[in-house]
């Protein structure tokens, strides 16, 4: 019953570090394909669409299932509350590589460690990241 009781929190430990660790992975996955999305959807649009909308929207079906939205502020924002900033053009501009064409970024970032998407277990939030961000550039038509 003692070597139980010693090892229980190294155990527990553990295997919240791995579902903390796992699902952060899984919204980082999700914050790269919202960017990809969103900057395709604004590279696609056609000639005098809203791009911002369009990107926005794209960007909130990616995150919609972690509860995460773009607001037209440019907030990132779950149950009210900002956890970072998501960037949209409203416009095209010069690609970095060829200033000759247009092109479309989106950046999506959030404050993670601040504002965990599931409470960590005590002691563990210090090994998530600070930040999770991705920008995503689209070559716009």
């Amino acid at each position: 019953m003692v070597e139980f009781a010693l090892i229980v929190p190294i155990l527990l430990a553990l295997l919240f570090g791995i579902i903390s660790y796992g699902y952060m992975l899984s919204y980082r996955q999700a914050i790269t394909q919202a960017a990809t999305e969103g900057a395709r959807a604004a590279a696609l649009a056609p000639q005098g669409a809203d791009l911002a909308t369009r990107a926005r929207s794209a960007v909130n079906r990616s995150l919609e299932p972690y509860g995460v939205t773009c607001t037209t502020a440019g907030n990132l924002s779950r149950n009210g509350t900002t956890v970072g900033t998501c960037t949209i053009p409203s416009a095209t501009a010069a690609c970095a590589n060829a200033t000759s064409k247009p092109c479309v970024t989106v950046r999506i970032t959030h404050n993670y460690r601040d504002k965990p998407l599931i409470p960590s277990f005590p002691g563990l939030g210090i090994t998530l990241p600070s930040t999770v961000t991705f920008a995503s550039v689209i070559e716009a038509n």
